[in-house]
């Protein structure tokens, strides 16, 4: 009797999962299918999972765009450098707040709790971000992204948890602090820092609003912006292609063969998306593994 109810929960169970899996993975697929569609086909005829008159047409046209290109150089640089100094510079602080002899632990600790419970608002900020010169600049993307008080709690309570044992040893063989840091306990910590840099990395890669409000220069711009820039687009000339079908005017749009805007579109979508997903599945393992801090003592 006990098998018969398991065997029963067991396909509930399986096949709530399997629904959830499809509602989840379906509008990747609809916009898989769409970019490698030709857009006058995908017009005419509706797409489900397959995609109507295959052609990679829409990604050539996307790298061939020079504004594309550089919006991607922009958007992997700031990825790559603003991750990279934020999980270091925030495992510095979060080692140094572990240091019971710090002077001002309390205050330090204090301080930067502040800017999660009060923001300044969108005037003060661009007027600091203007003080500061980096309105318009790389930098824009980086600085203000150093420190997150979520993540330095985070990894000050894994670095507690790391044996005091590890460092009296070094400092017996004559290591100083930032030596330890660097040599020992860095490497201990490859699961909460590949967790801390994957949700960096995410919002450095999706992050369109910087771009947006504190950036001018085109060749400044992320793909994120670019891509909002584009869903803009695509929806004005929506509008405006209604309007005209309801008033029987002419917009003389010009047909394009193989691409439309919308098919360029989804082929932006697909390829400002899929890096991240790649990266994700070499991180799984570590991700877990600091989703799991402080869940388990032992």
């Amino acid at each position: 009797m006990v098998m018969k109810k398991w065997s029963i929960f067991s396909i509930i169970n399986y096949t709530l999962l399997a629904l959830f899996a499809f509602c989840t993975l379906y509008p990747f697929i609809y916009i898989l299918a769409y970019s490698l569609s030709d857009g006058m086909e995908a017009m005419k005829h509706p797409i489900y999972f397959f995609p109507k008159g295959f052609t990679f047409q829409n990604y050539i046209e996307i790298f061939q765009d020079t504004k594309f290109l550089q919006a991607y150089k922009i958007t992997i640089l700031r990825t790559v450098i603003g991750t990279a100094l934020h999980v270091f510079l925030c495992a510095l602080f979060a080692y140094a707040l572990t240091k019971k002899t710090l002077p001002g632990r309390s205050f330090f600790t204090f301080f930067i709790f502040i800017p999660t419970l009060f923001g300044g608002g969108m005037i003060p900020t661009f007027v600091l971000y203007r003080e500061l010169g980096l309105i318009d600049s790389f930098w824009v993307y980086v600085i203000p992204f150093l420190y997150n008080f979520f993540n330095i709690i985070v990894l000050r309570t894994f670095f507690q948890q790391l044996p005091t044992s590890l460092e009296e040893s070094a400092k017996i063989d004559g290591c100083g602090d930032f030596k330890i840091f660097i040599k020992i306990i860095l490497p201990l910590s490859a699961p909460v820092l590949a967790t801390i840099g994957l949700f960096i990395g995410v919002f450095h890669w999706n992050d369109w609003f910087t771009g947006t409000y504190f950036v001018t220069s085109k060749n400044l711009l992320p793909v994120q912006t670019l891509l909002n820039d584009l869903l803009s687009q695509s929806l004005a000339q929506a509008n405006a292609a209604k309007s005209a079908s309801e008033t029987g005017t002419s917009l003389g749009l010009q047909t394009i063969a193989q691409t439309t805007p919308e098919s360029l579109r989804m082929a932006t979508l697909m390829v400002a998306t899929l890096p991240i997903l790649c990266v994700y599945p070499f991180l799984q393992k570590y991700f877990v593994k600091g989703v799991m801090i402080g869940s388990v003592k032992g």
